[in-house]
C-alpha cells in the first residue's frame, strides 16, 4: 500500500491540512474530489472510492471533516481505510475531539503526527501511546532534542521496556452489542451480537498472557465436549500471536500497557428480545390517534437494564402530545417524527406501560405512513451472552 498524498476537508471541501508524502500526483487535484462527490449523491451512487484523470481518491467522513488520501497506484484499499480510521483514533487521543476546530488549532502537532503516522506512503507507528512517548502537545526546546522511544525499533512496538509497577493488576471487560430485528408476529428476523474485549494492564517488564477461549473450533478438533461458541469476525490487537491463535486458538499475546482493546468479534445467533414490545394502535374519526406501548423485560430479577429509550415513530403532521406513563417520561421530538419514552432503571422481570395521545389534523399522512417499527436501545451492566466465552487467563511469569 502507498499513498500519494493526505487531506484533511471541511464540509465544503475546503483543505484545512494536507500532507504530500511522494510527489507523484499534482495536489491541486484535490480540488476535483468535492464536485465528484456532489455528482455521485445527486446520481444516488457514492461511493467511498472515487477515480479521476488517472487520480483515485480514497475517503472516509468524521465529524466535520473528510479525509482524503489520493494514489496513482494500484493501493490496498482496506489498508487504506484502516490507516484512515487509524489516524481518526490517535488524533482523537491527543485532541479529545477530531473536528475542524481542534484541526485549525493543531496545525504543528498535526504535521508531526503525520510525518510518524506514513512515511513515503507507508504506514509506520500507530500506536498513540507510543507516539506520545516522544511528540507531545508542549513545546520541544531547542537545546534538547526529542528522541525517540526503543520501542519504536523493537520487535514489540507497542511496549516500551522498563515498567515497573508496585502492584501488577490485570482488568477485562466485555462489552456486546445485541443487534436485534422483530416482525409484528413476534417472530425474530435476524440477531446477532457484536462485541469487543477490552483490558486495562498495569504489569512490570514484559509479561506473557495467555487467554483461553471456549471455542467451537478447538472442541471439535479435540473432540471434547463443552459449551462453546462460533466466533466469526475476529479482529485482534497487533500485539496477538496469530499464529499461536490457529494452531490451538489460544489468544497469546505481551500487551500494551494501560488501556486497549483486545479483540472484537461478531456472532450470528439466536438470541431472543431482552426487552418484548408490545404496540396497539387506535385512530379515532381521523382526528387523533393513540399508542399503547407496554414493555416487558425478559431477562432474570438479579439484572437491570439502565437507560432504557424506547423509540416509536407517529405521523408527520402530529401535534398537542399528551403522555401517561407507569415509569420513567416520555417526549415528543417533532424533528425526527418521534417520541422517546425513557426509562432510567428497568429490572428483569417487570412489565410497564406508556399511552401517547397525539392531534392529527391530516389525513393523509395517516394513511400514507403505515407503522414504521419501534426501536429499543439500552445497557445492562455484567450481562454478556458470552460469560462462558473465556476457559482461563494466566500469566507467564513469577509474583504476578
Amino acid at each position: 500500500m502507498s499513498l500519494s498524498a493526505i487531506f484533511f476537508l471541511d464540509l465544503k471541501g475546503k483543505v484545512l491540512i494536507s500532507r504530500n508524502y511522494r510527489g507523484d500526483v499534482d495536489m491541486s487535484k484535490i480540488d476535483k474530489f468535492m464536485p465528484l462527490v456532489m455528482d455521485r449523491e445527486e446520481e444516488g451512487n457514492l461511493s467511498p472510492i472515487l477515480s479521476h484523470g488517472g487520480t483515485t481518491f480514497m475517503y472516509i467522513k468524521f465529524n466535520n471533516l473528510y479525509l482524503v488520501t489520493t494514489s496513482k497506484k494500484n493501493a490496498n484499499v482496506s489498508l487504506v481505510f484502516t490507516i484512515l480510521h487509524k489516524i481518526c483514533h490517535v488524533f482523537q487521543e491527543y485532541f479529545k475531539e477530531l473536528e475542524e476546530e481542534s484541526i485549525r488549532d493543531n496545525f504543528v502537532l498535526i504535521y508531526e503526527l503525520l510525518d510518524e503516522l506514513i512515511d513515503f506512503g507507508y504506514p509506520q507507528t500507530t500506536d498513540s501511546k507510543i507516539l506520545q512517548e516522544y511528540i507531545t502537545q508542549e513545546g520541544q526546546k531547542l537545546e534538547v532534542a526529542p528522541k525517540p522511544p526503543p520501542a519504536i525499533t523493537n520487535a514489540v512496538s507497542w511496549r516500551s521496556e522498563g515498567i515497573k509497577y508496585r502492584k501488577n493488576e490485570v482488568f477485562l471487560d466485555v462489552i456486546e452489542s445485541v443487534n436485534l430485528l422483530v416482525n409484528a408476529n413476534g417472530n425474530v428476523l435476524r440477531s446477532e451480537i457484536v462485541g469487543a474485549v477490552k483490558m486495562r494492564v498495569f504489569l512490570s517488564g514484559m509479561p506473557e498472557l495467555r487467554l483461553g477461549l471456549n471455542d467451537k473450533v478447538l472442541f471439535e478438533s479435540t473432540g471434547r465436549k463443552s459449551k462453546s461458541v462460533e466466533l466469526e469476525d475476529v479482529k485482534f490487537h497487533q500485539c496477538v500471536r496469530l499464529s499461536r491463535f490457529e494452531n490451538d486458538r489460544t489468544i497469546s499475546f505481551i500487551p500494551p500497557d494501560g488501556e486497549f482493546e483486545l479483540m472484537s468479534y461478531r456472532l450470528n445467533t439466536h438470541v431472543k428480545p431482552l426487552i418484548w414490545i408490545e404496540s396497539v394502535i387506535e385512530h379515532h374519526s381521523h382526528s387523533r390517534v393513540e399508542y399503547m406501548i407496554k414493555a416487558k423485560s425478559q431477562f432474570k430479577r438479579r439484572s437491570t437494564a439502565n437507560n432504557v429509550d424506547i423509540l416509536i415513530s407517529v405521523p408527520s403532521d402530529a401535534d398537542s402530545p399528551k403522555f401517561k406513563t407507569t415509569v420513567g417520561y416520555a417526549k415528543y421530538i417533532p424533528e425526527q417524527n418521534q417520541c422517546i419514552w425513557h426509562i432510567k432503571s428497568f429490572p428483569g422481570g417487570k412489565e410497564f406501560l406508556m399511552r401517547a395521545h397525539f392531534n392529527l389534523p391530516s389525513v393523509e399522512a395517516e394513511e400514507a405512513e403505515g407503522r414504521p417499527p419501534i426501536s429499543v436501545r439500552f445497557e445492562i451492566p455484567y450481562f454478556t451472552y458470552l460469560i462462558s466465552l473465556f476457559s482461563s487467563f494466566y500469566r507467564e511469569a513469577k509474583n504476578f
